[in-house]
């Protein structure tokens, strides 16, 4: 009688995505429950998973302090865009998968005490594009700090400006730049917190644009991608290409932090980033960015203390004429109805007599003058 061996399951390389998660850097299966106690950071390499909206909040604020604003905020459909599948499909399947409305959540909150704004974006919603919702989210984020004189806190993770919207998801890059100059020229602190990953649009926008901006560890930040980095110089990328590390190195970033001690070091940078209290605020001019030297200002000034506001009338080629009717001499710049100055002295008569009562010569005599200085020979052209 055959022996019948017992069979051995083959060993699963697939587990349940709700128990257990593959780090992406040591390959090591982690325990959900363990990786959340430890901030979602792998304890064997170090490696930081993105984290959502919610869980971020809760890293950075005060238990329970958190109020959002403008929660309401939903994308549009503006230009009827279909690819694989609808854009409002999209967005309903986003929403369901991540429970937000968009993929930034803006409100207040306290840290360590402190009131901040906070601006945080999920990257699991359809890659923390931004559309129209994000970069409106952002700037009311940035005019409710110049408003109410509160330092702005942002968590950028996005794949860039979101393309089903063209060019209104464009438009955002320099309207959120407007409001954070406009908060930056009265004296407002923000911070920006960059994770991974911070790429296209929002990158070349507000992502950059803080009093100082930090870094998760080996976050990937840069604006294109590595291959069209490659391509357009036709050149090796040297190791560690658009990694926090590699911009901190070269003076782009302030600091990479650990996500352990991310809270705590941002406190320590509110303590010393206090905003500039109202009474102390600039002029218009420098709240609007202007710079302190303005040339055509400057011209225009300088012309009025140069020039009278009433100049006199300019004399012409001779500065002063014979007036044939009187035999007196007039000034160019006398005008007209007011008696002539005194009249010059006059030379003696030809025969060497004085004129009688010092009165002027005549008219013929004058004439005869005229005619003399006409009749007379011009000079010989100077041989050399």
């Amino acid at each position: 009688m055959p022996i019948k061996l017992p069979s051995f399951r083959p060993r699963r390389d697939a587990y349940p995505p709700d128990l257990w998660t593959k780090c992406p850097s040591c390959e090591e299966m982690l325990f959900n429950k363990q990786l959340d106690k430890v901030q979602r950071v792998c304890p064997n390499c170090g490696h930081h998973f993105r984290l959502s909206a919610d869980a971020r909040l809760g890293l950075l604020l005060d238990h329970g302090t958190f109020v959002e604003r403008d929660a309401g905020l939903q994308s549009v459909d503006p230009l009827g865009f279909v690819d694989q599948k609808p854009y409002p499909d999209r967005v309903a399947a986003a929403q369901l998968a991540t429970g937000l409305r968009d993929a930034a959540v803006w409100g207040t909150g306290t840290m360590d005490g402190r009131p901040v704004a906070i601006c945080v974006m999920d990257f699991g919603f359809m890659g923390g594009s931004m559309g129209a919702v994000v970069g409106e989210k952002v700037t009311r984020a940035a005019e409710y700090s110049l408003v109410q004189r509160l330092p702005l806190i942002v968590v950028s993770a996005s794949g860039g400006a979101r393309m089903q919207e063209g060019t209104l998801a464009l438009m955002q890059l320099a309207k959120s730049v407007a409001a954070l100059e406009r908060l930056r020229s009265t004296g407002v602190p923000f911070i920006s917190v960059l994770s991974d990953p911070t790429t296209g649009g929002v990158f070349a926008s507000f992502a950059v644009l803080g009093d100082v901006n930090l870094a998760e560890p080996n976050a990937l930040i840069g604006f294109a991608g590595a291959r069209v980095s490659a391509g357009t110089i036709a050149q090796e990328l040297p190791a560690g290409f658009q990694r926090s590390e590699f911009l901190y190195q070269h003076g782009f970033l302030d600091r990479v932090v650990h996500r352990s001690e991310l809270r705590s070091e941002i406190s320590l940078l509110l303590g010393y980033l206090r905003p500039v209290p109202r009474e102390g605020a600039r002029d218009e001019p420098e709240q609007l960015g202007l710079p302190a030297f303005r040339p055509l200002s400057f011209l225009s000034n300088l012309a009025e203390r140069v020039m009278p506001s009433d100049p006199e009338p300019a004399p012409t080629n001779g500065a002063a004429h014979l007036d044939l009717a009187t035999g007196g001499a007039r000034s160019a710049t006398t005008p007209v109805g007011l008696p002539p100055p005194e009249a010059p002295s006059v030379p003696a008569e030809p025969d060497g007599t004085p004129p009688a009562n010092g009165t002027s010569p005549s008219p013929a005599a004058v004439g005869s003058t005229e005619t003399e200085l006409a009749d007379a020979p011009a000079p010989e052209a100077h041989r050399g």
